[in-house]
This record gives structure tokens, C-alpha cells and sequence, in this order.
């Protein structure tokens, strides 16, 4: 299954668990309706004991929650997501057309990196099953020429393994990489799934004498939630952007014939590395839009978490980089 699937799996957990906002609205009536009683008498109460008018305004408010609570999946739920909604396919159609960009450019580039090591001769017959067939034809069986062959292979086949480990690092960091996306979506869609089916007993817990707050918090935290995929479609954007330019740079030096490209991907590796630590950061930035409270221990492990991402990393980086330096020197 591939990650876009996985996230839209998320998408219809969501949407399939909604109902079950609807079957908390009975509990929450209860609740709200023995606060609204209190909440009028205690006013009314008020009212007569000081001689003074009823003012029916305030008094409204309790109804207005019952109204909220009743058709919560509806009224209010429906209300804020179609109103968040447009920012989420802004954004992601932002992210598509950048990752359809960046997989065009990347072919190209492998592409023009065959070229070039196809033509530079102290390189081609280790990417080039002809090139190298050729150059074998090419000695005789002479000693030094024998030796010459036992060279080519033994040449070829670190070639072969080291382009392997690098491949292989390559792939780990996207795994981890899109892991780290899917982590910060799971998370999003459970905060989600427990606000939206608890709203209904947040909005009545809000009709009591000073659990006024409740309502305000469950808003924002409720939005701010939801926007944490926008914003990570804003990151992978930016990301994307980044490693298209290093593409686009990369494509007009591998036009040069004299140029020797590098294959050791030391910045796509280290754009990779950000990539991962970035994507945990994405509460904290939304956080910036949006105030809401209540997520410091949650905060806390996002940040112990990604400096360990990063320290893993970092040292599987610093391994690889130390290999190509070996190799270099030799």
C-alpha cells in the first residue's frame, strides 16, 4: 500500500467515526439541560432578589448550546470543517504540483548522470554492462593484462556495493521521512476523531457557571488540530521546491561534458535529515496561528522524539560520508 493511501485512510477513518458525535448528544442533553436549569434559575433568582428586570439575552445561551448539541454533526462540525476545508485542497493541490515537478526533474537528472558517467572512460565500464564488455574485449591475455581484468571487476564490484549502501541510506531516509508525515497525520486524526466525538459533552459541560472557557478551548484546539495538515503541506512544498532547484541546478552541469557528476546525494541526504526533525514542528508552527493550551507534555515528547530522529540520523549520514571519504582517498 502506498503512503497516499495510508493517508487516505486516515481521511475515511475520520469521516466513517463521525457518526458516533451524534450518539454522545444524548449524554451531553442530560448534562447541558440539569446546567441550563441551574444556569437560568440562578440568574432569575438574582434578578428578583435585587428588584431588577430580567434581562432574557444571557438567558438564551443555554438554549443556543442545546441547539449546537443536538445537531452537533451538523451544525457544527459541518459548519467548521466546510469552512476549513478549501485551506486543506488549497494547500495539497500546492504540494501535488510540486511533487509532479520534482519526480520529472529527478528522471531527467538520473538520466543525464548515465550520460556522463557513460562518457568519461575511467567511469563507464562500471555503470555500463556494454562499456565494460567492450574494454574486455579490447586486452589481450597477457599477465598485465589479466591483472588489469581482475581490477576491472574488483573495481566494478565495489562500485556496484557501495552504490548499493548509498541507495539503500537513501531509501531508510525516505522511509523515515514519510513516516514522520504519516506519525504527525495518525495524531492529527485521533486528536480529531476524540474532539469532535466528545465535542457534544465539551459543549455541555461550557452551559455551567464557570466551565464558560470549555466552549473557547474545544474551538481552538479543534482548529488547531486541522490545520496541522495544511501546514504540513506547506513544509513538503517548501522541501520539494528546494530539491527541484538543487535539480535545476544540477541539470545545467550535467549538460557540460567535462563535468563529473556526484553521486554521493550528500545534499538530497541532508535535505532529508531537515525534512524528518521539520515535520515534528508542525504543532508548534500551528500553534503560532492559532493559540491553544493544554499540549505542553504532548510538545515535549514531539521534541525528544525529533532530536532522536535527528541524532540517528545524523550519525547514519556522517557514516556514509565518511565511506565516500574513504574512498576517495584510496
Amino acid at each position: 500500500m502506498e503512503w497516499n493511501n495510508l493517508h487516505e485512510v486516515l481521511r475515511s477513518l475520520y469521516d466513517d467515526m463521525m457518526p458516533l458525535a451524534g450518539a454522545m448528544a444524548a449524554v451531553a442533553k442530560g448534562l447541558a439541560g440539569l446546567g441550563a436549569l441551574f444556569y437560568v434559575a440562578l440568574r432569575v433568582w438574582q434578578a428578583i432578589s435585587r428588584a431588577e428586570p430580567i434581562d432574557v439575552y444571557p438567558l438564551l445561551r443555554p438554549f443556543a448550546l442545546g441547539l449546537c448539541i443536538m445537531f452537533f454533526p451538523t451544525i457544527v462540525l459541518g459548519s467548521i470543517n466546510a469552512i476549513l476545508r478549501p485551506i486543506v485542497t488549497g494547500t495539497h493541490s500546492i504540494l501535488e504540483n510540486q511533487v509532479l515537478d520534482l519526480n520529472k526533474l529527478q528522471q531527467q537528472k538520473d538520466q543525464l548522470e548515465y550520460e556522463a558517467m557513460v562518457r568519461n572512460p575511467e567511469t563507464a565500464y562500471m555503470v555500463s554492462d556494454e562499456q565494460f564488455d567492450k574494454k574486455l574485449e579490447e586486452l589481450g591475455w597477457s599477465p598485465s593484462d589479466i591483472g588489469t581484468m581482475a581490477g576491472m571487476y574488483m573495481d566494478r564490484q565495489a562500485y556496484q556495493i557501495e552504490k548499493a549502501m548509498k541507495d539503500w541510506f537513501r531509501n531508510l531516509l525516505e522511509v523515515l521521512f514519510q513516516a514522520a508525515a504519516l506519525v504527525i497525520d495518525t495524531i492529527r486524526t485521533f486528536f480529531l476523531i476524540v474532539l469532535s466525538i466528545l465535542g457534544p459533552i465539551a459543549f455541555a459541560i461550557s452551559v455551567w457557571d464557570g466551565f464558560q472557557t470549555t466552549l473557547t478551548q474545544w474551538f481552538t484546539r479543534y482548529v488547531s488540530v486541522y490545520l496541522w495538515l495544511p501546514v504540513s503541506d506547506l513544509f513538503s512544498s517548501m522541501l520539494a521546491r528546494i530539491q527541484t532547484l538543487i535539480l535545476e541546478r544540477d541539470i545545467a552541469m550535467l549538460v557540460d561534458p567535462t563535468y563529473i557528476p556526484d553521486t554521493s546525494n550528500t545534499i538530497y541526504i541532508i535535505f532529508m535529515i531537515i525534512g524528518i526533525v521539520g515535520y515534528f514542528t508542525i504543532p508548534t508552527v500551528t500553534g503560532w496561528i492559532i493559540q491553544a493550551g493544554g499540549g505542553g507534555n504532548f510538545m515535549r515528547n514531539i521534541s525528544q522524539t525529533a532530536t532522536k530522529a535527528a541524532n540517528v540520523s545524523s550519525a547514519g549520514a556522517g557514516a556514509v560520508a565518511g565511506n565516500i571519504g574513504g574512498q576517495l582517498l584510496k
